[in-house]
């Protein structure tokens, strides 16, 4: 039976403890992804992406499905409402949160278009899009960023190993050190608290929008 030390607790990697595991498991990768020089200097730069749009008075739009769509709306929440501190609210929004504009348009043009066609009607030139996914290889992802692209917004995806393709539609990558679904979206998720943290520091540090 193998096990790991975290701080005086040792976490039985065992399969007939899938607790302890998945614990063993995340630890490893979020210590893959701290000591990862290009994931680090790739969440700055998005960060400084973001926080660029939002000077000038563009807004970040973010997408994903399932456990993704759920990271869209929580990052979204801590960019509207706050992260750590009290301070104006920043424009940001989940394409993933309108019932019925997402059922309407998979009715009437398909799901490959859920968040393609709010991104046409939404996105404006120097908005940023954030695409959560991965696999990097959804047909609603990949569709959105190319409209993203085609309408000037600065495009930004978060996948996991697999996801490299996605590279040729995004002006910046962020890659998790995992193929490992629940793993990629937990990195995606600290990594995403961490560039809020950026966002609202600098952000308050130079002052509000003009």
């Amino acid at each position: 039976m193998r096990t790991r030390n975290l701080g005086g607790l040792l976490l039985n990697e065992d399969s007939r403890d899938p607790i302890a595991a998945h614990m063993a498991r995340s630890l490893a990768v979020l210590e893959r992804a701290t000591q990862d020089s290009k994931l680090n200097a790739s969440a700055r730069d998005i960060a400084a992406a973001i926080v660029a749009a939002l000077r000038a008075g563009n807004k970040l739009l973010i997408i994903g499905n399932g456990g993704s769509a759920a990271d869209a709306q929580h990052i979204a929440a801590e960019i509207v409402g706050r992260y750590k501190q009290d301070r104006p609210a920043y424009a940001a929004i989940a394409l993933t949160t309108d019932t019925s504009a997402l059922t309407a348009i998979a009715n009437d043009y398909g799901f490959e278009q859920v968040f393609a066609r709010q991104v046409a009607g939404l996105g404006q030139p120097g908005d940023v899009l954030l695409a959560l996914s991965t696999s990097g290889r959804s047909a609603n992802i990949l569709a959105a960023l190319r409209t993203a692209r085609e309408r000037g917004l600065v495009t930004v995806g978060f996948t996991g190993t697999k996801g490299e393709g996605l590279r040729t539609l995004c002006d910046h990558l962020l890659i998790a050190p995992s193929d490992d679904t629940p793993l990629v979206q937990q990195i995606h998720l600290a990594i995403g608290h961490g560039i809020c943290d950026q966002i609202e520091q600098t952000m308050m540090r130079e002052g509000a929008p003009e």
